[in-house]
């Protein structure tokens, strides 16, 4: 029997990329248009969750039958929730507010399966950082590599120096935890074949 498709509600290239790595190679990419501005008194998980759920949502419409992977990440310093950096100043205030501290980064997972019912999944890691020198943060401003990135870092790129300690998922930090990503997909009967 054929299985469904599987189409990922993201252009992130770093969640496609993410999805290579378990063999998994998605049938379609579809970015979700989605409004990703917190609501009022939102808690950080609440954000993530109601994200991830409502790209999956905004994707599943067009393709009834298939399996849908939505993701958002959100990171956080307690009930703050820090911005995606579009723009330098934004990129250095997330940085110096993430310096010498512990923050949490949390992955909200949802897929919709064939029959359109949404499973959904909450992964928290904590992120500890070193004290960040000025000159730490602006050689990081000058490498542009906090672009689009939550809380103005990428992990997986040259602010790997500043972290001090990681507690829980590194791939949910990168943008997508696969460990429950690769459950749920199984538990649906999905078998990666890595094939496009």
């Amino acid at each position: 029997m054929e299985q469904p498709h599987l189409i990922l509600a993201s252009a992130s290239p770093r969640r496609v990329d993410l999805l290579a790595q378990i063999n998994i190679v998605p049938d379609k990419i579809v970015a979700a248009d989605i409004d990703e501005e917190p609501r009022q008194d939102e808690s950080p998980t609440e954000l993530a969750a109601r994200l991830a759920a409502e790209k999956a949502r905004a994707v599943a419409v067009d393709h009834p039958g298939g399996i849908v992977i939505g993701a958002d990440t959100v990171v956080a310093v307690g009930r703050r929730i820090l911005p995606k950096a579009e723009d330098a100043e934004t990129a250095r205030r997330c940085l110096k507010m993430l310096s010498g501290r512990r923050h949490r980064v949390i992955g909200g997972l949802a897929i919709i399966d064939p029959n359109g019912k949404l499973h959904g999944r909450l992964v928290t890691t904590a992120v500890a950082f070193r004290n960040l020198e000025p000159g730490d943060i602006t050689a990081y401003i000058q490498s542009g590599e906090w672009h689009g990135k939550a809380g103005g870092y990428a992990v997986q790129g040259l602010a790997a120096v500043y972290v001090r300690k990681i507690i829980g998922s590194y791939s949910n930090i990168v943008g997508l935890p696969l460990f429950e990503t690769s459950s749920l997909l199984r538990g649906l009967g999905y078998i990666p074949t890595g094939k496009t």
